[in-house]
């Protein structure tokens, strides 16, 4: 009789474990919008470290040269980048290129997101040098 009760105490119940995942649960649905929060913000940061670091290689590419590179690929062939980077946050290499405001000066003068954060056409004239 005695080995019955000790084996009945060494176990959880049925509520028990419904209360501790609903603990567990209700932790998660605080903390996981935090998460996906902070992912989405390291995306756009990222997402700006590729364009300053875009817009450094046409500037020395520009101030060796004295003239714009035609594509983006001109600076990973002379070796001002490594390689296009990759957009975070569309997952591909494709950026928005904006001409020289002067007409004499032709090539890649800007370079922009490809499209916003929600996937909609990023603002041009907003990213200004």
């Amino acid at each position: 009789m005695k080995s019955a009760h000790t084996r009945r105490s060494r176990g959880f119940t049925l509520i028990e474990l419904v209360v501790v995942m609903a603990i567990i649960g209700l932790l998660l649905t605080i903390a996981l919008p935090r998460y996906m929060h902070s992912i989405e913000r390291g995306k756009e940061q990222v997402r700006q470290q590729n364009v300053a670091v875009m817009r450094d290689a046409i500037d020395k590419y520009y101030g060796d040269n004295g003239q714009y590179p035609d594509t983006l690929d001109e600076l990973v062939a002379k070796h001002y980048l490594r390689a296009v980077p990759v957009d975070p946050v569309n997952g591909d290499d494709k950026w928005a290129v904006i001409a020289s405001p002067d007409e004499t000066k032709t090539g890649v003068y800007d370079v922009v997101p490809a499209s916003g954060a929600q996937g909609t056409p990023a603002d041009p004239a907003g990213a200004g040098k």
